[in-house]
């Protein structure tokens, strides 16, 4: 059954405008019909209609409960915009597919975007959140300065992948199971030396992730597939 998504279910129990009209309009549920809701904050919802007009739905629910963990650790990927948002909106569709927390965009040196806006990119994440099952929305954070990002606290392991010359562990073979992991991933242009300096001062450990240099997005994304292969359990 295909899941909605009512952020504010709990304390309102209508559907948001576009979950509505695709629930009556597109899919052509009516009164009585049976929904699953998530608020993306990690519960599902069994939910009635109980009244639907043409830009309305109301709904009762009856039955709610908490989506068990899909992964056992926590991911955040910090990472600079690409030029063009289709391939950052990219990104952000597969990693909510596969599973991450938390997506930060930093100001980098050589950043060639220092502006994004954030809404059309939180209907990429609801829109994959739903498809994959999920019921838990990633957090985003818009454009934060690379020196400030860098120096707020964080307990865990802390990756900045580059492409600057020198020996350079693999992250499957930095990165332990478990745990809060956090990873930076560059602009077009990569961090500039200073950068890195800083972020290795600030801890984090400079990883790679592999001998070919990817885009932006395509490291970000093998970046989160990396950690979620590291962490899943023998069949």
């Amino acid at each position: 059954m295909q899941i909605f998504y009512a952020p504010d279910i709990r304390l309102n129990p209508e559907l948001p405008e576009e979950e509505a009209r695709h629930a009556l309009r597109v899919l052509r549920l009516g009164e009585g019909d049976e929904l699953r809701l998530t608020d993306g904050k990690g519960t599902l919802y069994r939910a009635v209609i109980r009244e639907a007009n043409q830009r309305h739905c109301f709904v009762n629910v009856v039955e709610q409960s908490e989506q068990l963990p899909l992964w056992d650790f926590h991911l955040h990927i910090a990472i600079a915009p690409t030029k063009n948002m289709d391939r950052i909106e990219w990104f952000c569709e597969k990693a909510t597919e596969i599973g991450i927390d938390a997506i930060t965009f930093l100001n980098c040196r050589f950043s060639e975007r220092r502006e994004i806006k954030l809404q059309r990119l939180e209907k990429v994440l609801v829109s994959a959140m739903k498809q994959s099952g999920k019921a838990k929305l990633p957090a985003l954070t818009g454009m934060t300065s690379f020196s400030t990002f860098i120096h707020q606290p964080f307990n865990g392991q802390a990756f900045i992948a580059h492409c600057e010359e020198g020996e350079k562990p693999l992250l499957q073979h930095r990165c332990q199971p478990g745990g809060r992991v956090l990873i930076l991933i560059g602009p077009e242009g990569d961090f500039s030396p200073e950068e890195i300096t800083q972020a290795t001062s600030a801890g984090f450990a400079s990883i790679s992730l592999g001998r070919s240099r990817l885009r932006t997005e395509t490291a970000a994304l093998a970046a989160c597939h990396t950690t979620h292969i590291l962490n899943s359990p023998p069949l």
